[in-house]
C-alpha cells in the first residue's frame, strides 16, 4: 500500500471520515523563536504572559521533551530545513559575516519538496543558512517563492530594522518592532494566495528574530513587568516584554487563519531555534545555548492541527527538528530524499496517539565543534556526553582554516553517561555504575560520529579569515 494511502487509512481509523478531505493537502506554518529557552512560555510555566502560545498548545499537542537540531542558531535552522544533522551538511557552528559556510545547493529542503508538488512557499524573518545578496544560495534558490529575510538579527535592533531583504532587494527602514514587521508580511503573502482559484496549499517559515539580542520591546510591556515584578532588572523586564510582543505576533496570526477559515487545515509547529542564555530561561537545565548539555537544545515545542491532533494532548517522547522534514513527507505522501542519510524521524504516529508505532531510526545527536563538550547521543532517557581531543578551543571565533582537520579528525574521549529521568540537570554521571550501558552507547556514539564527520562538508576557508578575532578558551559551564 503507498505510504499516503496509509496515512488517509490510519487517519480514517484515528479521526474518522470528516477529517480526510482536508487532509490531502494541508497547509503548514513553522513559527520559530530565536534563543527562546524551555520555560520561557506561559504553558512550560513562565511567569510571561502568552495567552495566544498558550492556546495554541492547548488545541493540539505540547512536547515535553522537544529539541533542536543543534544548540546553536545556523546548524539548528539548516537542521529542522533538511531533516539532517547539521554537522553532515557542514554547518558546524553559526554564520558569521562573510564566511564561506552557508547551506550548499546540493541539499534538499522541505521548501523545495513542497514546492515540486505545487505548494506555495514563503520565508519571513531570520533566515541565517546562507548571506543573503551574494552567490550563495538564496531563500529562492532552497525552494522559497517569496521571503522577507534578514541575514542573521535584526539591525540595528527589534525595534525599526533597516536589514530587511524582500526577495533579493534592500527595503530600508521599516517601522514597527520586528515580530510585527514579519507576521505583517506573511498576512498579506497569505490574503494573495487566497486570490487565486483554486488557491494553493501553502508552506510558511515565520522565523521569529525575538528574543535574541539586540533586545527592543514595547514600552508600555517593559513597564508592565516592571510594576508586576518589581525584582526584575530593566533587562529582564525588557526580555519578559519581548516573549510577549511576540505573542501578540503569534495571535494576529492565528487570529487571520480563522478569518480566512484555513485553520483546520494548517499545521502549526512553534518551538525555538536553540536554548537561552540568561538563567531564568532554563530552569532545571544544565548548560545554555551552544552547549550540547540539555540546556543548549531542550526547548518548548507544540503542534496545532484541528481535527488531527487531538486538543489538549502532551507527547513526552524526545523529539527534534530533524524530525520535521520526514513528518511533512509521511503527511503529504512525499517521498523522502534516498540518496542521503535522514537523521530525523517522522513522529506522525505520535501526533495521532499511536505511541506503539512509533520507532526512531538514528539516535538524536548533537556535537558542537567549539566547545567541550562536543557531542550528546540520546538514547531513550539515557544521554551519552563525550569531548573530543582539541579540548581547548577558542570561545566564539570564526570557523578557520585550521579547524577543519581537527572537525574531520577529531576523536571522543571523555564520555559521561546521564539517565534523564530523575536527574534533567544532568549532575550525577552514571558511567562508572552502568558499564554495560555505557559501552554500548559508546559504541553507537563513535559510529555515528565518525560517519557524519566524514559526510561533512570540507570548506575552502581563506587563510587570512579569522587571523584578528579573539581567540579566549571557553570552558562550556
Amino acid at each position: 500500500m503507498p505510504l499516503f494511502s496509509r496515512f488517509l487509512l490510519s487517519s480514517f481509523v484515528f479521526f474518522g471520515v470528516g477529517a480526510l478531505a482536508a487532509a490531502e493537502r494541508p497547509n503548514f506554518i513553522v513559527i520559530l523563536l530565536d534563543d527562546a529557552g524551555w520555560t520561557d512560555v506561559g504553558c512550560f510555566g513562565s511567569r510571561i504572559e502568552t495567552p495566544n502560545i498558550d492556546q495554541l498548545a492547548a488545541e493540539g499537542m505540547r512536547f515535553t521533551d522537544c529539541h533542536s537540531a543543534a544548540p546553536n542558531c545556523s546548524p539548528s535552522r539548516a537542521g529542522l530545513l533538511t531533516g539532517r544533522t547539521p554537522t553532515r551538511l557542514g554547518i558546524y557552528s553559526y554564520l558569521p559575516k562573510d564566511h564561506v559556510m552557508h547551506l550548499r545547493d546540493e541539499e534538499i529542503t522541505i521548501a523545495e519538496l513542497l514546492q515540486k508538488e505545487g505548494y506555495a512557499t514563503g520565508h519571513f524573518g531570520k533566515w541565517h543558512v546562507s548571506k543573503l545578496l551574494t552567490d550563495q544560495p538564496q531563500p529562492a534558490d532552497q525552494g522559497f517563492d517569496f521571503s522577507l529575510a534578514t541575514d542573521n538579527n535584526a539591525s540595528p535592533s527589534h525595534h525599526n530594522p533597516r536589514n530587511f531583504i524582500r526577495n533579493g532587494e534592500r527595503v530600508g527602514e521599516l517601522e514597527g518592532y520586528s515580530c510585527q514587521l514579519v507576521v505583517d508580511e506573511s498576512l498579506t503573502w497569505l490574503e494573495n494566495l487566497q486570490k487565486s482559484e483554486p488557491a494553493a496549499p501553502f508552506f510558511a517559515c515565520v522565523w521569529f528574530h525575538e528574543p535574541h539580542t539586540p533586545i527592543a520591546s514595547p514600552p508600555d510591556l517593559v513597564a508592565k513587568y516592571r510594576e508586576r515584578f518589581p525584582e526584575l532588572t530593566k533587562k529582564e523586564a525588557t526580555y519578559h516584554a519581548n516573549i510577549e510582543n511576540v505573542d501578540r505576533a503569534v495571535g494576529r496570526l492565528l487570529r487571520k487563519l480563522d478569518e480566512m477559515d484555513l485553520a483546520d487545515d494548517t499545521m502549526i509547529y512553534l518551538t525555538s531555534d536553540n536554548g537561552p542564555l540568561n538563567r531564568f530561561s532554563r530552569v532545571g537545565l544544565r548548560g545554555q545555548k551552544s552547549n550540547i548539555w540539555e540546556g543548549g537544545h531542550r526547548v518548548f515545542g507544540m503542534m496545532r492541527w484541528p481535527g488531527r491532533i487531538q486538543a489538549g494532548s502532551v507527547c513526552d517522547f524526545a523529539i527534534s527538528g530533524v524530525d520535521y522534514l520526514p513528518t511533512v513527507c509521511e503527511i503529504t505522501g512525499i517521498e523522502v530524499p534516498n540518496d542521503r542519510t535522514i537523521d530525523g524521524t517522522s513522529i506522525l504516529p505520535l501526533l495521532e496517539g499511536r505511541n506503539e508505532d512509533f520507532t526512531r531510526g538514528n539516535p538524536l545527536y548533537w556535537f558542537f565543534y567549539r566547545l567541550n563538550p562536543s557531542l550528546a547521543m540520546r538514547d531513550g532517557d539515557w544521554v551519552l556526553i563525550a569531548n573530543t581531543t582539541d579540548a581547548q578551543r577558542p570561545k566564539a571565533h570564526p570557523l578557520t582554516r585550521e579547524d577543519m582537520p581537527k572537525i574531520r579528525e577529531s576523536e571522543l574521549v571523555d564520555f559521561q553517561l546521564y539517565h534523564l529521568k530523575g536527574d534533567l540537570a544532568q549532575q550525577h554521571d552514571l558511567a562508572e555504575t552502568n558499564p554495560e550501558v555505557l559501552d554500548r552507547l559508546r559504541k553507537k556514539a563513535v559510529a555515528m560520529h565518525r560517519d557524519v564527520i566524514t559526510e561533512g562538508h570540507d570548506w575552502d576557508i581563506p587563510e587570512s579569515y579569522g587571523a584578528k578575532s579573539k581567540r579566549k578558551v571557553w570552558n562550556s559551564e
